[in-house]
């Protein structure tokens, strides 16, 4: 049974002892009934400032507790699918709000989640307003609504089956390593694209995409048996698209429509980087 609740600054969904209805498990006993960190969504996607957590301990009988493909149909099936004459946010489909697209995001992700965990998760207002300057120079540079909205909606669910998947522990010492790898990448991205707007005349879209498409590659190694193809296709939807030169280009030309969007992207980044989430 979820519960929702909203406060002044937050939006969060709660899912308390839902029944099983596939097999991601917590692994350790400990964790199972355990409550979640609440994180910024960004800090779920790319675990910063934490230390790797504790991996599910091996059963008596020398199995594996994780059956890690039912867990990816679990949460990447059909009926948690937004549908064509579904509004787009609470405010109707010509109002984009990252933190609404999230909350619709986590309630259909997690209520599929065969897991007695107390699982609590937000978008951060620092966050939010990255997120929502991202549809807006998407929705510019491609001038179409729908597409911007669903690129935006696809970075949502991957940063959160990531994120259900890392607090549940079900990667491996050999994934926790590809994790690491990604948190310093996506650190090095963030740090470049602050650079590049900051110092005029540095800005080099190849590097840029070369860097984003590095994270992109540690994405689909990091939940390579966790998530099915459709979740790698959603990765593949969301970098390919923020990699692309010619957006690049049209989200740092410093006479473009962009240039105040890219402007409050970096001061969101700056904040993330000065609070060492990212």
């Amino acid at each position: 049974m979820g519960k929702l609740w909203q406060n002044p600054s937050t939006l969060v969904f709660t899912l308390c002892e839902a029944e099983p209805k596939g097999k991601l498990r917590a692994g350790a006993q400990g964790t199972r009934d355990a409550t979640l960190q609440t994180r910024p969504i960004l800090y779920l996607f790319i675990f910063g400032g934490e230390s790797a957590p504790r991996l599910p301990e091996r059963p008596a009988d020398g199995r594996v507790a994780v059956d890690a493909q039912p867990a990816a149909y679990s949460m990447d099936s059909d009926s948690g699918e937004q549908s064509e004459g579904e509004p787009v946010t609470a405010a109707g489909p010509d109002v984009f709000s990252s933190k609404s697209l999230a909350l619709q995001a986590q309630k259909k992700i997690l209520s599929k989640i065969a897991s007695k965990t107390v699982a609590n998760m937000l978008i951060d207002d620092t966050s939010s307003e990255i997120f929502d300057e991202l549809y807006k120079v998407t929705k510019e540079h491609t001038h179409n609504k729908k597409e911007a909205h669903k690129i935006m909606k696809d970075l949502i669910k991957v940063a959160i089956k990531i994120g259900i998947l890392y607090r549940n522990n079900q990667f491996s010492q050999e994934e926790l390593v590809i994790v690491e790898k990604f948190r310093k990448k996506l650190n090095q991205t963030a740090m470049t694209i602050v650079s590049f707007y900051e110092v005029e005349y540095t800005f080099d879209r190849n590097v840029l995409s070369k860097l984003l498409h590095e994270c992109k590659d540690l994405v689909h190694e990091l939940v390579q048996r966790h998530l099915t193809p459709r979740t790698h296709g959603r990765i593949n939807h969301v970098f390919n698209h923020f990699a692309d030169v010619e957006f690049l280009s049209t989200l740092y030309s410093l006479d473009g429509d962009c240039r105040p969007n890219l402007k409050r992207i970096c001061e969101g980044i700056n904040k993330l980087l000065d609070e060492k989430v990212l």
